[in-house]
């Protein structure tokens, strides 16, 4: 969901101007209703921030398709987002909005990597990625939007309509509740749209009623998201606590996208969380005979008169909006203890996967280096001290799996590192504490081979090839690298080997080749993460990258293996290392593996 970040600053944009100039520059008409006057300053903002929310769709698909399929992703994820967003386009009174946003991002993204596969001629491919991609996907998705995927749409909003109007006579409570449901379900999407239209084209016969349930229902996603970042913000990022202040000042005025961030960065939670909030309002609405004359709705349609029955529609609008809230933190708070409660089995994983990976590197046979007592971590909830033996017999490998050095007689502890001239300090540069070319921090990290060159707070990459390359050139920094071309090659082999996303959001890309002079590794974070096919489908964040020459693929490899995957257990070191401000406090975290 990378859109999520980039849709945010439109929808904070379009709807603090277009509440602003309703504040400022609107006015009451004979019916009641909030209206600014044509020829306006404020309409001119007013329509600056419709552009603003009309934006929002296309962005949030863009993006998403851009996360998949790169820069060709870009345009027909776009392109496609603006047409989910027209219904007019597919005989649809409303728009896809921004589930048909998701829709069409992961179709052009996906679409793209199929495109991207099929073998052309030489003189072809330096247009691909500019040219034949983009037009082909565009035009292959927009037409299988309208014609596929459009016609359904407008199917469900014409009988939808048709069983609302069969719902009149019933219990104003359970057509309150439908109501709210609706008005909660996709925020503009066609199904909001329906419940909105059809109370709308009920005023002008007399029956307000219907209105009233929608009015009280549209403010709740944005009022009930915005609660929720103020009651548990340990939850929430500090860009989703900034927009969780504007949804509150959006939902004073019924501009219910506002909570199209949330619910787009957190689905499973978020949806459930305001339809059931959209129906406790509605639904008490319904039971009050709350009446609203204008088609519009939230707090501020009650303060300039439109609302028959103010007290019970502010009691509708706060029970719902704090419904939301807690049920939101609820259901995220469940998510974050069933992740912690499975953490024990994944850093299990995380170790074994560590310890093959090392074994390959070696030549041993895999199950040979997995921790001893490993496989039964994920039930105890402990993790094993066993070792990985050489298959000689001799010396451990790496000593405790937890990667504290080995006590040696005579009091003297050693790292692990076998003391060869093809891997000794002095061969290798590890001393790099000493080295005048090191960056101006002279705290050491992993013996020296990952300095504060070779740290990146922020990846600019998208998928995981960009991202080994990105890594590779900042390996490159140090002066080790000598083909950067081949060590994204190599990286890039092994990864056609098996996944090393670890889960748990973490990656540790390697490769062992001479086209690096000495051991260098290297750590990026993505703040939206990276596809890396990790076996808990979490997106890696923490990415680190290890490149090691022939000469120390053995024992050296498999030490800095093994530190990191001892630290990297531990929570509360992901959570230090992924919310450090900057390369110098990201090297402060890392320099705690020892």
């Amino acid at each position: 969901m990378n859109g999520v970040s980039y849709m945010i600053p439109f929808v904070v944009v379009g709807g603090l101007l277009i509440a602003i100039s309703l504040a400022l520059g609107g006015h009451t008409d004979a019916k009641g209703g909030l209206v600014i006057p044509d020829d306006s300053f404020w309409m001119h903002v007013n329509q600056i921030g419709v552009i603003g929310f009309t934006l929002m769709v296309p962005i949030l698909s863009g993006y998403i398709a851009y996360a998949i399929g790169d820069r060709p992703a870009l345009v027909p994820g776009m392109i496609g987002g603006w047409i989910a967003n027209t219904g007019s386009l597919y005989d649809s009174k409303a728009g896809a909005g921004f589930i048909g946003a998701i829709v069409t991002g992961f179709l052009a993204g996906y679409l793209v990597l199929w495109i991207k596969k099929a073998k052309v001629p030489k003189f072809v491919q330096p247009i691909m990625p500019i040219i034949v991609i983009p037009i082909v996907a565009t035009t292959a998705l927009g037409l299988f939007f309208i014609y596929v995927i459009g016609k359904p749409i407008s199917w469900v909003f014409t009988h939808l309509t048709d069983w609302l109007s069969g719902m009149t006579g019933t219990s104003a409570v359970l057509l309150g509740a439908i109501l709210g449901l609706m008005i909660a379900f996709d925020m503009g999407g066609p199904v909001n749209k329906t419940a909105f239209l059809f109370g709308a084209g009920l005023i002008a016969t007399g029956n307000q009623s219907v209105m009233g349930m929608c009015a009280a229902a549209i403010p709740v996603m944005p009022l009930g998201q915005g609660l929720a970042t103020l009651l548990r913000r340990r939850f929430y990022s500090e860009q989703e606590r900034e927009t969780g202040m504007a949804a509150l000042f959006m939902g004073l005025f019924g501009i219910s996208e506002g909570a199209i961030p949330f619910a787009a960065a957190r689905p499973a939670q978020v949806i459930p969380a305001n339809m059931l909030g959209g129906a406790v309002a509605g639904a008490i609405a319904g039971l009050a005979s709350v009446k609203d004359a204008v088609p519009h709705g939230g707090p501020i349609v009650a303060l300039l008169g439109a609302v028959g029955g103010v007290p019970m529609f502010f009691l509708a609008v706060a029970a719902g909006t704090v419904v939301t809230a807690v049920t939101t933190n609820g259901l995220i708070g469940v998510k974050e203890r069933r992740r912690d409660a499975a953490l024990p089995q994944n850093v299990s994983g995380m170790e074994t996967s560590l310890a093959v990976d090392a074994a390959l590197a070696v030549g041993r046979d895999p199950l040979e280096a997995v921790p001893v007592g490993a496989a039964a971590t994920g039930s105890t909830g402990a993790v094993a001290e066993g070792a990985v033996t050489d298959s000689s017999g001799g010396e451990s490998a790496v000593g405790r799996v937890d990667g504290s050095p080995d006590e040696r007689p005579g009091g003297s502890r050693s790292s692990g590192r076998s003391q060869t001239p093809e891997n000794s300090s002095d061969a290798t540069g590890s001393d790099r504490s000493s080295d005048p070319g090191n960056s101006g921090d002279s705290r050491e990290v992993l013996s020296g081979y990952l300095t504060q060159d070779t740290v990146k707070v922020a990846l600019a990459a998208g998928e995981k090839e960009a991202a080994i390359r990105e890594m590779a050139e900042l390996l490159a920094r140090t002066g080790n690298v000598r083909d950067v071309d081949e060590l994204v090659r190599v990286a890039l082999a092994r990864e056609a080997q098996g996944t090393t996303g670890l889960g748990e959001e973490i990656a540790i890309p390697h490769a062992k080749t001479d086209a690096v002079a000495a051991p260098t590794v290297g750590f990026a974070r993505s703040s939206e993460g990276i596809e890396w096919g990790a076996l808990d489908g979490t997106r890696a964040k923490l990415i680190f990258m290890i490149s090691v020459p022939e000469a120390a693929a053995g024992d050296e490899h498999l030490r800095i293996l093994s530190l990191l995957s001892r630290k990297l257990m531990d929570t509360e070191f992901r959570a230090r290392l992924a919310e450090a401000p900057d390369e110098a406090a990201v090297l402060a975290v890392l320099g705690e593996i020892q």
